[in-house]
């Protein structure tokens, strides 16, 4: 076969992950993004796919543990693959929890069988650590449901291709767990806590008046003053490392007061610098901070 010249070589993304993390819907972010997509191809067919489809300049190919050989030739022939194509692979993931109350959900059996669910995802988790590895880029889906997960596919990976680098900031609780998919992750609990002052108690990080207390402390306004300059030095450092997407988070106690408050201004200071930056507030509807 005759091989590809470098600099016309279509983009060929390989999207894998484990059951329920969200791959039917990424994949659909991706043909609605121009790409051409095939779930479930048996991977000893992939090289004469591609033959087949050598014309077309983006392709998005589904895989996953439903089909068997998967596992046992992905490597080989991925790897053989890799040395005329332009191949890149994205692993999608979400936390036990999570992917147990999509299938309940959803109803549908988990693709390994088992009685006891938490064993199939613990099990399938095991045999896809070697692909895991392989990934170019990781999304943990825990946060986001199918419509998150969608406009984070098109506006952080496909759009930013030919665009800006996309950053994520994220707030959260530590007591309800941190969050896996932050690069960078910074605890706010130093501040002081609007929670104790009846007058802030009942209202979110992202109003005014809570928004306004928090960041007119010292201790605040100190914080941001020493973070700004940290974030613009290393945010060109991820881009030029190749990464389409940076995730920050800020955590507090609960995840709604100090986190979103400083969150918010953060990205507020950032665009101000021309970056595409989006937000999460993760916890902000749970009862504390």
């Amino acid at each position: 076969m005759k091989k590809a010249q470098k600099s016309g070589r279509p983009l060929i993304i390989i999207l894998t992950g484990l059951s329920g993390s969200g791959k039917t819907v990424a994949l659909n972010a991706f043909e609605d993004s121009g790409f051409f997509c095939v779930d479930n191809l048996p991977v000893a067919l992939i090289e004469t796919f591609l033959d087949l489809t050598r014309d077309m300049p983006k392709i998005a190919i589904g895989m996953d543990i439903r089909e068997r050989e998967f596992l046992t030739d992905f490597s080989e022939i991925i790897s053989g693959l890799k040395k005329d194509r332009k191949i890149e692979i994205i692993f999608l993931e979400a936390s036990e929890e999570v992917i147990i109350r999509r299938f309940k959900e959803t109803r549908r059996p988990h693709p390994l069988a088992y009685r006891d669910l938490s064993r199939a995802i613990r099990k399938e988790a095991k045999l896809l650590e070697p692909i895991r590895r392989e990934a170019d880029e990781i999304i943990d889906t825990s946060s986001l449901n199918p419509h998150e997960l969608r406009r984070f596919i098109t506006e952080s990976y496909l759009k930013n291709r030919t665009r800006k680098m996309s950053i994520r900031l994220i707030s959260f609780g530590y007591k309800y767990g941190m969050p896996p998919e932050a690069d960078l992750l910074f605890d706010v609990r130093f501040l002081p806590n609007p929670y104790f002052i009846e007058k802030y108690r009942e209202f979110p990080g992202t109003s005014g008046r809570v928004k306004k207390f928090v960041l007119s402390q010292e201790d605040t306004k100190e914080f941001l003053e020493r973070l700004m300059p940290l974030l613009l030095y290393l945010i060109p450092l991820y881009k030029q490392e190749g990464r389409t997407y940076l995730t920050i988070g800020f955590g507090c106690t609960g995840g709604r007061h100090r986190s979103p408050a400083v969150s918010e201004e953060v990205r507020k200071r950032l665009k101000k610098h021309k970056l595409d930056v989006s937000i999460t507030h993760r916890d902000l509807h749970c009862s504390s901070s």
